[in-house]
């Protein structure tokens, strides 16, 4: 059985999702609306950088594999 998503769209999903998570631990408020839900800017701004540095790992791989080949 073959794996439905290529490199390349795990790549895109890991992108978009850094930058999602990114941008709205810019913009959001640390205290959401009347709710006593309390948003952790610093946790959300963590997982959007190791997001990214991901994102760049799959760039890194598929930019070796087309100058490892002939």
């Amino acid at each position: 059985m073959q794996f439905p998503l290529s490199f390349w769209d795990i790549g895109l999903w890991l992108a978009i999702t850094a930058m999602i998570l990114l941008a709205t631990s810019e913009f959001i408020s640390p205290c959401y609306g009347y709710a006593n839900f309390l948003v952790e800017k610093k946790r959300l701004r963590r997982a959007a950088l190791v997001l990214g540095l991901l994102f760049l790992a799959t760039v890194f791989i598929r930019i070796y594999g087309m100058v490892s080949t002939p």
